[in-house]
């Protein structure tokens, strides 16, 4: 019986030495694959808080990949334009792009309702649930793939907050003050505007203050105070108008080159894909933080005169809305991808008005000379 015993344990010994020298000798094959590296251009000068999203999805992708998989960030301008990077993914000149779907709203219009179209009263991250729960996500394939036959694969992510009406030489009273304004937008806002009156101009970040100092445009909105004052905006106009419902809410757009991403292992693809979940959520905790704290150096350090845009102005948006809607929903993809936005708001926002108690009344209990 001993001896058997010893036997049964210098074999138990015996194989696993075996294994764990075949486990050895195997290691190197695998450790000598290099990583797959994307090059990845955005639609963001390096200096903007974009820029640094979108290096929140590339840290997060590299290391749940162990670094099997790399991206190559490169800001605007690198390889291409700031609006030309779905076509240099599409045809392979990148692999990868950080942008936003309103950027290439010029090959259908329909390309706004991802982030910067009509108001129903959901909030940026209420569309995003719309995406993954409403039929959004395939709204979109549809449009990319089946419309428009490019060779894309894209995601979207972080709901962000609602743009500010923008920076002008006056403090806007009036929807009559936008008459005639000239003025920086994109998308479907540029409609909105337009049939409010105003001129509009529509320029990347990197070429909105040059263009105000040039006095091309009068006003203009981007995205946020953080991006803002990183572009200038301080220094060329003192009056700024938070709230609007030109964009409410809008998302980043993740693209990648089909090919590429379709030759990758599976779980490399899943980690390019859900990673994108892993940033929405970085990306907000960051504007929150960044956001507030520049906005407060805007008014205090800067000089701005910080407002809120009046509801008189905002109830005229929603009537601009409701004239510039109907000839657009004349197309049959358009119309259907509105009538489900349209109904996911009636249903979800109903939900999140009467179960929200009211913030503002909470904040003005503790904080009542602030607003």
């Amino acid at each position: 019986m001993a001896d058997k015993g010893i036997s049964r344990r210098r074999f138990l010994g015996t194989t696993a030495v075996g294994a764990t020298a075949a486990g050895t000798l195997a290691a190197p094959a695998v450790l000598a694959q290099a990583p797959v590296t994307l090059k990845m251009q955005s639609s963001w000068p390096a200096s903007d808080i974009f820029q640094e999203m979108a290096a929140q999805y590339v840290q997060r992708v590299q290391e749940m990949s162990n670094n099997r998989l790399k991206i190559d960030l490169l800001p605007a301008g690198a390889v291409v334009g700031a609006f030309q990077v779905q076509d240099a993914c599409h045809d392979g000149t990148i692999d990868a792009a950080h942008t936003v779907p309103v950027y290439w709203y010029g090959k259908n219009k329909a390309a706004s309702l991802f982030g910067t179209g009509p108001v129903f009263g959901g909030d940026a991250n209420q569309m995003i649930a719309w995406l993954y729960h409403g039929g959004g996500n395939e709204f979109y394939r549809e449009l990319t793939q089946d419309i428009l036959g490019l060779n894309i694969v894209g995601f979207l992510s972080f709901g962000m907050p609602a743009q500010p009406l923008g920076w002008f030489k006056s403090e806007i009273t009036d929807a009559a003050q936008l008459q005639g304004l000239k003025y920086r937008t994109v998308g479907l806002a540029a409609d909105l505007f337009q049939s409010m009156g105003a001129s509009v101009a529509q320029l990347p970040g990197g070429e909105i203050v040059p263009a105000m100092e040039r006095g091309v445009i009068d006003g203009f909105e981007f995205n946020n105070p953080t991006s803002d004052m990183r572009f200038g905006a301080q220094d060329v106009a003192k009056n700024y108008m938070l709230a609007s419902y030109h964009q409410a809410s809008e998302s980043f757009e993740y693209i990648f080159n089909r090919d590429t991403f379709e030759s990758l292992d599976p779980d490399l693809q899943a980690i390019l894909k859900y990673g994108v979940e892993s940033a929405h959520l970085a990306n907000y905790a960051l504007a929150m933080q960044q956001y507030s704290a520049d906005l407060q150096k805007l008014q205090t350090e800067s000089g701005v005169n910080v407002k809120r845009t009046p509801d008189s102005v905002l109830q005229a948006q929603l009537e601009a809305w409701d004239k510039i809607l109907p000839p657009l929903m004349e197309d049959p993809y358009f119309k259907k991808v509105v009538d489900s936005q349209k109904a996911w708001c009636e249903r979800v926002v109903y939900y999140s008005l009467l179960n929200a108690p009211d913030y503002k009344l909470a904040y003005q209990h503790y904080f009542p000379d602030k607003i």
